[in-house]
Formats: C-alpha cells, sequence, structure tokens
C-alpha cells in the first residue's frame, strides 16, 4: 500500500530542513565568495525564500 499525499509532504519537508541544515554548514565553512553564492544557489532551488546570512 503507497504512502497517502500528506505523509509524502511530510517527508519532503523533513528532507528539506535536512538539507537545508547541511547547506548552511557548507555555507559557514565556505571561504570564498564563489563558494557561498553556489551553495547559495543550490539551497535556493531547494527552497526560493531561504536566507543564510542574518539581514540587519
Amino acid at each position: 500500500m503507497g504512502r497517502v499525499e500528506r505523509q509524502r509532504e511530510l517527508a519532503r519537508r523533513r528532507k528539506r530542513r535536512v538539507q537545508l541544515k547541511k547547506l548552511r554548514i557548507k555555507h559557514a565553512a565556505a571561504t570564498s565568495e564563489t563558494e557561498k553564492a553556489e551553495v547559495l544557489a543550490k539551497a535556493r532551488r531547494m527552497s526560493p525564500f531561504v536566507e543564510f546570512e542574518a539581514a540587519n
């Protein structure tokens, strides 16, 4: 028996959260601006409104 749509939605949400956490760590560890931009672009494909740096 397959998964219900709500369960699939929750699984996608959980996976997205884990992936974004990993990307935040990579972004913090990146040394150059190009590396940071690449990581941010990858995160934006997953979640378009994601922010890694605190807005002042």
